[in-house]
């Protein structure tokens, strides 16, 4: 499973978003603006407060690093 923790404004988390929909990948999107326990649970696994941050199986990945993903995911560019 895929989780996206993410905030309305985030201009990455758009993006994101946008390119796992253009790549036919199905994810969980977890606004941690909305939430204190969600929002708890991000800074536990990334250490950190910024958006986005994605939980791939356990595999975590800080913001739209987009190489980083591709190769979890075994996307080829």
């Amino acid at each position: 499973m895929i989780k996206i923790y993410t905030t309305p404004t985030c201009v990455y988390c758009v993006t994101l978003k946008e390119y796992f929909k253009s790549q036919n990948i199905d994810f969980q999107e977890i606004d941690v603006s909305k939430n204190d326990e969600h929002l708890q649970e991000m800074i536990k696994i990334s250490n950190q407060m910024g958006v986005p941050v994605v939980d791939i199986d356990g595999q975590i990945v800080i913001g739209f690093n987009k190489p980083k993903i591709d190769k979890i995911l075994k996307i080829k560019q």
